[in-house]
């Protein structure tokens, strides 16, 4: 857990992320990856796609582009719908989601508040601009999708995506054609969406250009197959940390003691938990699946649940990706908008399949990663998934001279074939064991002299600092294994 400030700052230092356009002096919501974050990102969204394309035969992956025309976010409901509250102050003007301005006042959600209620607290508590005590101005409902120009004369109009579901959605009836009509289909899409937040804040979490990882999973109700019901059997003894909407506390529940929700749905709450609890490695107090009330979900949800993250550096429980029971809300849309039939053929009738949606904001799970495994004390590291880590092993020279160098730089590729690896031949080696503790490497393999007489090294891992001597010809498949949790590293 850390400080938001001392996270940030190793960020920064190290090559894992900080604010876009840094030498123009920045701009709120935008945010580059550095050598390290990029290599993050990257092996957690490969994680995610092997994890979620896993769970069904017929999942894949799809690419739609950035820019959508008009009539399809028209017809979704984005360009009369997509909107936050905006507050404005009449002297200063400077502008605040109404939202979060009255959630930093009271302490409190407000979420759930629309335009005129947040005009109704304003006024009653008579509140005023944060930043220069002015009259605030009737709280406005302010789109937030960025509009763009289509075409050499700009005739049409278009807007950069706000979220990567509706290309899936629209590509829903050329795929199920294409994959032989099979149901459950899950299409599956890993891109950047763009929010023109009225005020972003809190770094990497709240972004105008950010990367969703999401899965659109078409089904119709109670038509299962025996393969899903013998998935869903083997996770009948999981215990999930639930906090349903009225209750006050979290609590340890089976699926069974969730007859209430479809089974279909309680499969993927139960797979999203195993995600999180298995795959990112998140202590089960850290982590919970949070019921939104029907006053916080979106009027197509007919059931939604957030994983929240507890997170220090933010302040406290963080939604990092959501599970959505859309019903037939997005097909019968489109349908509707454009002519174009997405009901399928099921038992003599035809039927619009059901969407269930799993969502993912990839750099608020990054950052969740940082935030949970960043360790201050005796020495600064981070506590990473080997498997999702910048680099899994790093590999040194004792010293400069004799052949080590040499040797070491020998080891190092032969390593570097089957892992994310990286050589330093620089300073000390504490220096450089310090280096890797703070970009996270679990794995250091020192050559030495002992190397030359009999080709074994030390590997030391990160959490431990434990070390052992190996054989250079074991050293592949011992890493392999403690990465893959085969096998623990032991002194």
């Amino acid at each position: 857990m850390a400080d938001k400030e001392e996270l940030e700052s190793v960020c920064k230092r190290r090559g894992f992320v900080w604010q876009s356009s840094e030498i123009y002096g920045g701009e709120a919501g935008f945010y580059d990856y550095g050598h390290l974050g990029a290599r993050l990102r990257d092996n957690w969204e490969r994680m995610w796609k092997d994890y979620f394309l896993g769970l069904g035969e017929h999942y894949h992956m799809i690419y739609t582009p950035n820019i959508l025309p008009h009539r399809v976010l028209e017809a979704s409901g984005h360009v009369d719908h997509f909107s936050d509250v905006l507050v404005g102050c009449k002297r200063c003007g400077n502008s605040h989601r109404g939202d979060h301005f009255l959630e930093d006042i009271t302490g409190e959600s407000a979420e759930w508040m629309g335009k005129n209620e947040i005009a109704s607290f304003i006024k009653e508590n008579k509140i005023t601009c944060p930043d220069c005590r002015g009259e605030l101005s009737e709280p406005e409902n302010f789109n937030m999708m960025f509009q763009v120009d289509i075409g050499p004369k700009g005739d049409r109009k278009g807007f950069l995506r706000p979220e990567t579901a509706q290309g899936t959605y629209m590509n829903f009836p050329r795929e199920y054609r294409a994959l032989r009509r099979k149901m459950p289909l899950g299409l599956a899409t890993v891109g950047s969406a763009f929010r023109n937040e009225i005020s972003p804040r809190q770094g990497v979490y709240r972004l105008r250009e950010f990367r969703q990882a999401e899965l659109q999973i078409f089904f119709i109700p109670e038509h299962h197959s025996e393969e899903f019901e013998e998935a869903y059997d083997n996770l009948t003894s999981k215990q999930l940390s639930l906090l349903r909407a009225g209750w006050e506390e979290v609590r340890s529940v089976s699926l069974d003691d969730l007859d209430d929700l479809p089974k279909f749905y309680r499969y993927h709450l139960a797979k999203m938990f195993e995600f999180y609890s298995e795959k990112m490695e998140l202590s089960k107090d850290r982590f919970r699946l949070r019921e939104l009330s029907d006053d916080e979900k979106a009027f197509y949800n007919r059931i939604h649940f957030d994983v929240e993250v507890n997170m220090e550096s933010l302040g406290g429980w963080k939604e990092v990706a959501g599970l959505h029971y859309r019903g037939d809300y997005d097909l019968t849309q489109h349908q509707d908008a454009s002519g174009q039939k997405m009901n399928i053929p099921i038992e003599g009738d035809r039927k619009i399949p059901h969407v269930i949606e799993l969502s993912f904001g990839v750099d608020r799970n990054i950052w969740a990663l940082l935030d949970l495994g960043y360790r201050t004390g005796e020495r600064d590291w981070i506590d990473l998934p080997d498997y999702i880590s910048p680099y899994q092993v790093a590999v040194f020279p004792l010293v400069k001279k004799d052949g080590l160098l040499e040797k070491s730089r020998e080891i190092f590729e032969y390593l570097e074939s089957s892992f994310n690896a990286f050589w330093d031949k620089s300073g000390s080696i504490g220096k450089r064991y310090a280096r890797q503790d703070e970009i996270g490497t679990p794995y250091c393999v020192t050559v030495d002299y002992d190397t030359l007489e009999d080709d074994t090294v030390t590997i030391r891992e990160i959490s431990s600092t434990n070390q052992i001597r190996l054989k250079v010809s074991d050293l592949k498949k011992e890493l392999q294994d403690y990465i893959n949790k085969e096998k623990e590293f032991q002194r």
